[in-house]
């Protein structure tokens, strides 16, 4: 947690969140009044923020990874907009988002122009998710796949490797981190396109794909920048 953040939580009144990762700073609470919330009640979560914080309260949303990287930024401006509150104080803390955090836990697979993708079509039609797909693959793009699996939505991920397999070999090397940088919970598989739907794969689980350049170096995961050793 870095000082800014640890700051921003002693200073406000009220902590708004998901109920998951608001249990994943509880440590840090100490005299915050909790507003926690389930899933899929961002918007309620925002309204209820931005209603505090137009009494006059100070308040945090919090959010996982990065703020601005399918997080709760953009929703908050979205509310505060609807709710002509943009005059608001807002302040957007920037974080570690699951992309950099399981890259770092492979080595080094985002060397080089890569794609984030939300597999979850509750908010983007699969249409335009495949389309997105099959066009950043057309274009050699690593992948950092968020949200691949869940137990409703088991084919998506599926789907994903057989247009891969249209333009890269089965032996390119994927990455899975599941939960990365959450201390014990972090797991880490270094497998090839071919085979990694053969592994377990959840909504905590992030998925790297190389792109034509990825190797293995030792127990690494390395796109090459391109610079002559």
């Amino acid at each position: 947690m870095t000082a800014r953040v640890q700051s921003v939580l002693n200073e406000v009144e009220y902590i708004v969140g998901y109920k998951t990762y608001i249990e994943l700073i509880r440590p840090f609470l100490t005299h915050q009044q909790v507003v926690a919330t389930g899933m899929r009640q961002e918007i309620d979560r925002c309204r209820e923020a931005i209603r505090l914080a137009g009494e006059g309260h100070r308040v945090a949303v919090v959010s996982s990874g990065d703020a601005g990287v399918y997080g709760m930024a953009g929703i908050i401006i979205e509310c505060m907009e609807q709710a002509g509150l943009l005059d608001l104080p807002l302040e957007i803390i920037p974080g570690v988002t699951a992309a950099s955090a399981a890259a770092s836990m492979l080595g080094a697979p985002l060397m080089h122009d890569f794609a984030v993708i939300s597999l979850s079509d509750l908010l983007t039609p699969w249409e335009v998710i495949e389309k997105r797909v099959r066009l950043a693959a057309e274009g050699d793009f690593i992948f950092a796949i968020y949200n691949p699996k869940s137990q409703g939505r088991t084919q998506h991920i599926e789907t994903v490797r057989e247009i891969l397999l249209q333009y890269r070999r089965p032996d390119t090397p994927v990455g899975l981190v599941r939960e990365a940088l959450r201390g014990d919970e972090s797991s880490v598989l270094i497998t090839n396109l071919g085979e990694f739907t053969n592994h377990p794969i959840d909504m905590l689980t992030t998925v790297i794909v190389g792109n034509s350049q990825t190797r293995i170096v030792g127990p690494y995961m390395v796109t090459p920048r391109g610079y002559k050793l």
